[in-house]
C-alpha cells in the first residue's frame, strides 16, 4: 500500500491532469474555430494525453487497493488574444507539471514508498519530453505570428503528437482511447 501522504498528493495530481485535459481541449476549440485544424488536432490530442496521465494514476491507486478521489476541476482558460497566447499557456502548464511531478516523486522517497517513486519515474521522463515539445511549438508558433499556416505546415512536416511512444508506461484505467 502506497504512502497515506502518497496517496492524498496522487490524488490532487489526478485533478490536475483532468485540468490540463481540459485546458487543452479549450485550447483546441481556440484553435478549431480560427481554422486551423493541425493546430487543433495537436491540443485535442494532448488534451486526450493528459487525460490519459490522470487514468494512469488512477489505476496505480486502484491496483495498490488504495483510495481514488475524482476531484472538481476549475474551468478552463477561453477565449485568448492571438495564436500564441494558448502555447505560452501550455508552455506553463507544462512547467508546473513537472514541479508537480518532482513533487510526487519527493513524498513518495521520503515517505520510503519505492513502488510509488518507481511509478513516478516513467512521468518524470514524459514531462521532459512535454515541455520541450511545448517550447519548440512557442518557438515556432511565435516566428509564425503573421502567417499562421507556417505553424500548420511546421506540425504536419514534424509530426508533433503523433503516434506519441509509450514503451514502459504504467496501465490506464479503463484501456487507452
Amino acid at each position: 500500500m502506497p504512502a497515506p501522504a502518497f496517496v492524498a498528493a496522487l490524488n490532487e495530481q489526478i485533478a490536475n491532469e483532468f485540468a490540463a485535459s481540459q485546458q487543452y481541449i479549450a485550447v483546441a476549440v481556440h484553435y478549431d474555430s480560427d481554422t486551423l485544424p493541425r493546430l487543433a488536432a495537436f491540443f485535442y490530442q494532448q488534451a486526450v494525453e493528459e487525460r490519459g496521465h490522470a487514468l494512469k494514476m488512477v489505476q496505480y491507486l486502484l491496483d495498490q487497493d488504495a483510495e481514488v478521489t475524482i476531484p472538481a476541476i476549475a474551468a478552463p482558460k477561453n477565449g485568448f488574444a492571438d495564436i500564441v497566447e494558448p502555447v505560452k499557456l501550455a508552455l506553463e502548464q507544462e512547467k508546473q507539471v513537472t514541479s508537480q511531478i518532482e513533487h510526487l516523486a519527493k513524498v513518495a522517497r521520503d515517505a520510503g514508498d519505492y513502488q510509488s517513486e518507481q511509478f513516478i519515474q516513467w512521468f518524470l521522463k514524459e514531462q521532459v519530453e512535454e515541455v520541450s515539445t511545448m517550447s519548440d511549438l512557442l518557438t515556432t508558433i511565435t516566428r509564425s505570428k503573421e502567417n499562421p499556416l507556417w505553424v500548420e505546415e511546421f506540425l504536419a512536416r514534424e509530426g508533433f503528437g503523433n503516434g506519441d511512444d509509450e514503451t514502459g508506461a504504467p496501465p490506464t484505467a479503463g484501456g487507452e482511447l
